[in-house]
């Protein structure tokens, strides 16, 4: 199977070879389809699966074919390799596509977790196999440690290790913890998979204008951000 991504982003070109199976869990995502047509088979997904994809139907491509992959704008499309031993944890929102032959577990959060995180089950992938993942921004790894916890926007991790010690925290000073958003505090071993694009909608704010006066006033001032413009 061979996956490219072209400049400027907005879509992939995947092709499958005679041996390759792919399932495509976003089937009206597929453009474009060169193949045989009776090597595409749509099905019902189970009622678990359906649940955290909010969606009915995946597509399964056997054997011989190429097909265009459209993608939501700002989103881009990474190939993930999955080993025979991987212990990764997904946020099964951001899988694509996955490869004949890996093997899913589901695995229920904790109610607190869940509960803010509004994620309340996460895949474990076993392989060998690919997954396709859809982030915003770059798929970026960075390796845990046992003792140094790493901080990570809640809303940026796509995968981690089963085995992390993870927790919802903050971390900084009084003023550091209360303008962030939650973030996942983790120790472990093993990489954690982060989405890039940014999340801060006062970030592009500046970059589009506004005085440094306003910026101010809208951060220090109660609801600053609501009444001044």
């Amino acid at each position: 199977m061979d996956v490219k991504v072209p400049t400027p982003l907005g879509h992939v070109r995947v092709s499958l070879d005679n041996e390759d199976t792919l399932h495509v869990l976003h089937p009206k995502s597929i453009l474009a389809y060169q193949g045989a047509p009776q090597s595409r088979e749509d099905r019902f997904m189970d009622l678990a699966g359906a649940y955290r994809k909010r969606k009915w139907i995946r597509s399964k491509l056997v054997g011989q074919s190429e097909f265009i992959l459209g993608l939501p704008p700002g989103c881009q499309l990474e190939s993930v390799a999955i080993g025979p031993k991987s212990d990764l944890m997904f946020d099964f929102r951001h899988v694509m596509f996955y490869t004949d032959g890996l093997h899913m577990k589901s695995k229920i959060q904790k109610i607190k977790t869940a509960w803010i995180t509004q994620d309340w089950i996460r895949m474990k992938f076993t392989g060998p196999g690919t997954l396709g993942i859809i982030t915003t921004g770059d798929l970026i790894t960075m390796q845990l440690h046992p003792s140094i916890p790493l901080y990570v926007e809640a809303g940026s991790l796509i995968a981690y290790p089963d085995s992390a010690r993870i927790k919802l925290a903050v971390y900084g000073n009084q003023l550091a913890s209360q303008h962030m958003n939650v973030q996942w505090e983790m120790t472990g071993s093993g990489p954690v998979l982060i989405q890039s694009g940014s999340r801060d909608a006062g970030l592009m704010e500046q970059l589009q204008g506004g005085g440094i006066v306003k910026r101010v006033l809208r951060e220090l001032l109660p609801f600053g951000s609501i009444y001044i413009k």
